[in-house]
């Protein structure tokens, strides 16, 4: 046995057998040298991974993904930049160019000259005369032949001026063709099988030879075309193998991952990690990442904005994508579960058929009527029978009748199961993403995406119902053309419907950029609106009116002159298709007229013609506008196809089983966590919260004190560690099990634009009216919420404005209280609360029944807030530098130490700041320069929850059960600390020990802190 590496390329051989070992990116020349090579010195041959079994390099960027209820997605495809490179390899040189330029010029010119020819010849030779075709004696199909190949290569021509990328297939493929159709005519004619004009005069032949040096001459045009594209593209695939072959087999070997794996997600995202490369944003991530929902191979990039954002330049498609983007809807609105909406369908489906018919019919029955009220002229008789009949399909036809009408309603209720299908799916796949995404999002942008649910539901009405059908109506109107009028008429059709088409495509998309500029524009005058008239205040603060009024109407001429740009773009346009669509008529009504006039056609026939004809510009002219709008709608269905392929980074693993009890005991263990793999936020945190304790976590902002209740609440995953629920990895419960346990009062609370009692009740909709009564009046919120108007249906404004901090911080607080949670996480929960209300709040969730039997985690700033804390924990840089109690952790004089004396330093500054108003407001009383303030009134409650009274001028003490009460000891103001072991803390010069608590007086905090200068 031997083992041959050709690149990344392992072979491993036997003496009768070789089992060849190719990576995912491997491609088929590389696998097919490796096969050929071992196949000649071996008799068997077994593929690990073949070319047949190779999945697409595509297929291995992107796995599935799949969108809400597991419905399968399209993978995002990005442009490669190699793609491009072989893109601009391709392109010939200028003389190439030009040589079939002018070769599809002299091409268009000998069809010109082939009608010259033959029209010369009807005017030189009065003997002409085909029976049945007085009046095209070369015979319709040679009239057809020759204008439509005049159209085609005219069209071929313009191609070549209009797009960078020709020539292309398209291009050799027509010219091939050509060639070919062009032999077969000319060899028929020259044998004699064909007469090129159907004539039976020895005098035609002379025509015909010019002719046939006219098809000679083409035969070397397209054989000079292709002749000019056989090199460069035998160039253009020997540059892509040879690229091919680069990219798999390199010459240097980068091993990150193991080649064997048995993991399909490992296989799949094998060539992910190369650290040559940028990260692949499409690849699937490992099981660990999946559910930890942070990657630690994340790139580091900079980071692009999601895709379903609104793109800054329209992007460029063709019809086959915009079909293909159109399918994908269909697994979200078909009403696979409703056999009634189906048959509606089946119903409406056959309206619109019907109405395609009833198309036809009009015209066709207003030639009939025409005729016979031709034939009887001056007779007194009256068709009322076709006359009654034309009435009858007229009533029938168009949007507005009888069809149109019923189909509307009919799909009344389709229409409104796709919309609720579409929106309801998108609305609730963005709750399920995780707090990742909604931390990065553009809110504006989401929302944005999300009401794009609307867009692609009437985007799949214009195309079941309108350009559909119209698309039908103009093959129905080719096919009845031909039948009824002839080929010739079917080709007037054609070449008006197709150019009138090609040139609202190509003029619609030099509009693109005029477009995106306009909308941009408008879009900047709305958000410099909308920002000036949310800001209203500020406006006022700085008499900023006349500066914000210039900005408006700088924003305003802006979106004009772009709109302008647009309008005198579509004018031309319209003026265009005007001409194209008149050309055609005109030409079918001389060609008719003709007829008549010959006597080859009746008058009812040139009427049904035009009518058909004025019939079929209203499709043209929707078609025309539809395309115009398609990319807009196909860019909103994509950005909305974007958001669902976002998926959640913390997901429950497959066969968890929920929480159905909890205790409240919380251990962390050893946890690491980054959000940024380049920064940890946590490591090796590690504590542990018994039922019914308090744990407080202190530290300087960024310390990681969030990070540990985002943690805890399933926000995201650790990377390392354990985090545990009464001894269950909260990895092995569900996360809604888990968070029905918790409540949370954030600092900063966001509450509904709708009634207080519909906030309150949203923690717990069972929860009756006396239950959300006493959750207010344990959160101190029930006689204010009273003492409005409205009571309880107070509306509390967008996200809670009418409401000041403090109250909706109570607000949250009584919400928590009806969720009823094991455990309560509060971050800076009170920190908008005057002292007095916080006192009791805190008192309530200490000893009072707030508190009881739940363990409590708490995030403070004010360190006076969390001295009755079980157990407090100082994090630094996401790390545990200190652990224990309060009077634990000053003994230590650690970090802990330090930051409760810069806590003292400030509260000895607040009191003498108030001590210091208190004696200027004093002497201005006395100097008569304020009134005097009622004895009975008491000092209001200070910031920082610290509350005084006139006969004690005291910062404060600290009882037993952590709460600040106003003290003296003999006369003089002091703080009273619980002294567990009589020396916490010696640092301090202290006062005599009473009833077992150690006093600390103001003097002699300002000996050991200073005194504030």
């Amino acid at each position: 046995m031997y083992e041959v590496r050709i690149g990344k390329v392992v072979v491993v051989a036997k003496p009768t057998a070789a089992v060849v070992l190719l990576p995912p990116w491997a491609r088929n020349e590389c696998a097919a040298y490796c096969l050929d090579h071992l196949a000649s010195h071996h008799g068997r041959l077994r593929a690990r991974r073949c070319v047949a079994t190779s999945r697409s390099e595509e297929q291995l960027d992107a796995p599935t993904i799949t969108g809400p209820g597991g419905r399968p997605l399209p993978i995002t495809k990005r442009k490669k930049k190699r793609e491009a490179a072989r893109s601009d390899e391709r392109r010939i040189s200028k003389a190439a160019k030009l040589t079939l330029r002018c070769l599809m010029a002299s091409l268009v010119l000998t069809f010109v000259a082939n009608a010259a020819v033959i029209f010369a010849h009807a005017l030189t030779d009065r003997r002409i005369s085909v029976p049945g075709h007085l009046a095209w004696w070369c015979g319709d199909e040679r009239i057809v032949y020759i204008a439509g190949s005049i159209f085609l290569y005219l069209y071929v021509l313009i191609t070549l001026f209009d797009r960078q990328d020709t020539p292309n297939v398209a291009h050799i493929l027509t010219w091939s063709l050509g060639l070919l159709g062009e032999i077969a005519i000319l060899v028929s004619s020259a044998s004699g099988k064909s007469d090129l004009t159907r004539l039976r005069i020895q005098e035609a032949a002379d025509w015909d030879l010019a002719e046939h040096i006219l098809a000679i001459l083409r035969l070397a045009m397209l054989s000079g075309a292709l002749l000019v594209c056989s090199p460069i593209a035998a160039r253009a695939r020997v540059r892509d193998r040879q690229a091919r072959a680069e990219e798999a087999c390199p010459a240097e070997m980068d091993e990150i991952t193991p080649l064997l794996t048995r993991d399909p997600m490992a296989e799949a995202n094998y060539h992910s990690r190369d650290s040559n490369r940028r990260p692949r944003a499409n690849t699937a991530t490992s099981h660990a990442s999946q559910y930890n929902g942070a990657d630690e191979f994340a790139p580091t990039t900079k980071e692009e904005d999601a895709a379903f954002y609104r793109p800054e330049k329209l992007q460029h498609k063709n019809w086959y994508e915009y079909c293909r983007g159109y399918k994908l809807f269909f697994q979200y609105l078909w009403p696979s579960k409703s056999r009634g909406l189906k048959g509606v369908i089946f119903v409406c489906f056959l309206l619109v058929m019907g109405q395609r018919v009833i198309n036809v019919l009009v015209p066709y029955q207003l030639g009939i009527v025409a005729d016979i009220l031709r034939d009887q002229a001056g007779l007194g008789v009256m068709p009322w029978g076709e006359l009654l009949l034309l009435l009858g399909y007229k009533l029938l036809q168009g949007s507005s009748g009888i069809l149109g009408c019923l189909r509307d309603i009919l799909w009344i209720p389709v229409s409104q199961h796709t919309y609720r299908a579409l929106t309801t799916a998108a609305f609730e796949h963005v709750h399920s993403l995780s707090l990742e995404f909604h931390l990065s999002k553009k809110t504006g942008e989401v929302l944005s995406a999300l009401n794009k649910g609307a867009s692609v539901n009437s985007f799949l009405e214009q195309v079941t119902f309108q350009v559909g059908p119209m698309l039908l109506d103009l093959l129905l109107a080719i096919f009845f053309f031909y039948n009824r009028f002839g080929p010739i008429y079917a080709l007037i059709v054609s070449v008006v419907s197709f150019y009138y088409l090609y040139l609202t495509v190509r003029m619609a998309a030099t509009r693109a950029d005029q477009r995106r500029d306009m909308v941009n524009a408008d879009r900047e005058e709305e958000a410099v609106k909308n920002d000036s008239v949310t800001s209203y205040e500020t406006v006022k603060y700085f008499n900023a009116e006349s500066f914000e009024f210039g900005r408006y109407q700088t924003a305003i001429r802006k979106f004009q002159a772009a709109e302008a740009k647009v309008t005198w773009g579509i004018t031309i346009m319209n003026m265009a298709q005007s001409l194209v669509f008149l050309m055609g008529i005109l030409t079918a009504a001389m060609v008719c007229g003709f007829e008549v006039s010959a006597g080859t056609r009746t008058v009812g026939d040139w009427v049904a013609l035009m009518t058909y004809l004025a019939q079929l510009q209203g499709p043209l002219t929707f078609l025309g506008v539809f395309y115009r709008t398609v990319q807009q709608a196909m860019i909103s269905g994509e950005r909305l196809l974007e958001l669902f392929k976002i998926r959640p980074t913390v997901v429950d693993k497959a066969g968890v089983q929920p929480l159905h009890h909890c205790d409240g005991n919380i251990k962390w263990d050893a946890v690491k966590f980054s959000y940024d793999k380049r920064r940890p936020a946590l490591q090796n945190v590690s504590f542990e919260c018994k039922p019914g304790t308090t744990t407080a976590f202190v530290g300087e902002s960024g310390g990681g004190k969030s990070t540990i209740f985002r943690l805890m609440f399933r926000y995201y995953n650790c990377n390392s560690g354990r985090i545990e629920i009464d001894g269950n990895d909260v990895k092995d419960v569900t996360i809604d099990s888990v968070r029905r346990f918790i409540g949370v009062v954030p600092q900063e609370t966001i509450l509904f634009n709708e009634s207080l009692m519909f906030n309150l009740r949203y923690a717990n909709p069972s929860a009756t009216d006396d239950e959300i009564f006493e959750a207010c009046r344990l959160a101190a919120i029930h006689d204010r919420i009273l003492s409005f108007p409205d009571g309880y249906e107070t509306n509390v404004g967008d996200r809670g404005v009418r409401l000041s901090g403090g109250e909706k911080q109570r607000v949250a607080i009584a919400r928590t209280i009806l969720k009823n949670p094991k455990i309560i996480m509060l971050d800076e929960a009170t920190s908008a609360l005057d002292g007095e209300t916080e006192q009791r709040i805190q008192a309530k969730l200490i000893s009072g029944n707030l508190g009881q039997g739940r363990t409590l985690l708490i995030i403070a700033h004010r360190l006076s807030t969390i001295t009755h804390a079980d157990q407090i924990v100082v994090l630094h840089q996401g790390t545990v530098v200190e652990k224990g109690t309060h009077l634990e952790l000053l003994a230590k004089r650690g970090r802990y130490a330090s930051m409760w004396e810069k806590h003292c330093r400030a509260e000895l500054a607040a009191e003498e700041a108030r001590a210091a108003t208190t004696k200027a407001q004093r002497l201005l009383r006395r100097a008569k320069l304020l009134p005097d303030a009622r004895k009975s009134r008491k000092r209001s409650v200070e910031p920082h929850g610290y509350g005084s009274s006139p006969e004690s001028p005291a910062i404060g003490t600290a009882t037993p059960d952590g709460m600040i009460t106003p003290h003296t000891y003999h006369g003089e103001p002091v703080w009273k600390f619980p002294n567990d072991n009589g020396s916490s803390i010696s640092t301090l010069r202290n006062t005599p020990d009473v009833n077992g608590e150690l006093l600390f007086s103001q003097q002699a905090i300002r000996q050991r802190f200073g005194k504030r200068q």
